[in-house]
């Protein structure tokens, strides 16, 4: 699925779904914050390449880590690796040679400007640090800024994304 950089977020209309990594419990919202994309790559669709600042494939990584949002059932599997997958390299796992797995099945958000937020699918790990994909430097710099450690709504600390509205109810599946 391919947006535009910095496009206006398309991909549904549902609003957001932030789970606990590896938990039942969830928040499902409509954002009060405008979603722009970054990172919804395909092969037939140019993208800019290059080497990435110090300290940002790291930083980046450890967003895909902490958050969980929109996760799906299905998989997105990147489109420039040649090779499907095979029963020695399962999905979650990086194919040899790659810091990252291949597929994806969620999203992360980072915050940029007051309300601006960043959506991009968990592939762009991948993207970035084994094909060299370099996202838009407002993209970078707001990785960069971001700490999903500390920027956590007061209500809800177990989120790792601070812009979750106060009336949100936490949710779990039984």
């Amino acid at each position: 699925m391919f947006y535009e950089d910095l496009s206006r977020y398309g991909y549904t209309d549902d609003g957001d779904t932030f789970s606990e990594p590896n938990s039942l419990r969830f928040v499902c919202f409509q954002p009060p914050y405008e979603r722009l994309n970054i990172g919804w790559l395909s092969g037939s669709e140019p993208w800019t390449s290059g080497p990435a600042p110090a300290g940002f494939v790291d930083k980046l990584l450890a967003v895909i880590e902490a958050q969980a949002v929109n996760q799906m059932l299905g998989l997105h599997d990147c489109d420039f690796c040649a090779n499907p997958f095979d029963d020695k390299h399962p999905w979650y796992t990086p194919r040899p040679g790659n810091r990252c797995a291949s597929s994806g099945t969620g999203e992360i958000r980072v915050p940029g400007t007051p309300g601006n937020a960043f959506a991009a699918p968990t592939l762009i790990g991948h993207y970035v640090a084994d094909h060299g994909y370099l996202p838009p430097k407002v993209f970078i710099d707001a990785v960069l800024a971001f700490d999903p450690r500390t920027h956590r709504p007061a209500r809800h600390p177990w989120l790792p994304f601070p812009w979750i509205p106060d009336d949100v109810e936490p949710e779990w599946i039984e």
